[in-house]
């Protein structure tokens, strides 16, 4: 008698499904938040049955950490090379600063539904698991100043900046050039007033870090 041919799923369609999942959680926790994202609504958006997504996840807890951690880092692997990009040779150090500090508050239109999110989980920080909000820094902000301070680091080094602690001069920096939230303001911000808040930024921080 004939052996039994055993027929195997290929991996590629495991993975397919797998992205489909995280993409389509993606957009669901950027627009309905942690609390409100039901799982029907990810399986709806990504495709998939529920039983698929509970396959490769064990809950909703796992699927957002796992979500989040993803997509902080893709936005941080592209803010450090916003970093790299502007800091790497530095000139003209206020000049450069500004430059970069215009680079670094300019939305980026590619990771929307991750701004989003970043929102949502601000607005519902008290009702997300820790352990999502950890990944999600570990992840994201922290890599992002790291390399931020790294590079303060460097011009400290060259003597262009007289810097202690790299980290808390990275965290002023980030601070003292962040734009404020638009649905906080009267009006909508120009491009010359999101410069001039930045060159503002940048001149109170070398105030106070210039070497």
């Amino acid at each position: 008698m004939a052996g039994r041919t055993t027929r195997t799923r290929p991996a590629g369609g495991l993975a397919d499904k797998r992205r489909a999942i995280l993409d389509g959680a993606l957009v669901i926790f950027a627009r309905d938040g942690y609390t409100r994202a039901s799982i029907d609504a990810i399986a709806a958006k990504a495709g998939v049955s529920t039983r698929t997504i509970y396959n490769h996840f064990q809950d909703k807890a796992e699927l957002f950490q796992v979500v989040i951690k993803e997509s902080a880092s893709r936005v941080a692997d592209a803010q450090i090379a916003v970093i790299e990009s502007y800091l790497r040779k530095v000139t003209d150090l206020e000049a450069d600063l500004i430059d970069f500090g215009l680079a670094w508050v300019t939305p980026m239109p590619d990771y929307a539904d991750h701004s989003a999110l970043v929102r949502q989980i601000n607005a519902e920080s008290g009702h997300i698991p820790r352990r999502a909000i950890k990944a999600w820094q570990e992840a994201g902000p922290r890599r992002v100043l790291d390399a931020l301070a790294d590079r303060l680091a460097r011009l400290a080094a060259q003597g262009l900046l007289d810097v202690d602690d790299a980290q808390r001069a990275a965290h002023h920096f980030a601070v003292l050039i962040t734009v404020p939230n638009p649905s906080l303001q009267a009006r909508t911000l120009s491009d010359d007033d999101r410069g001039e808040m930045v060159a503002a930024g940048v001149r109170t921080f070398l105030y106070g870090y210039r070497g």
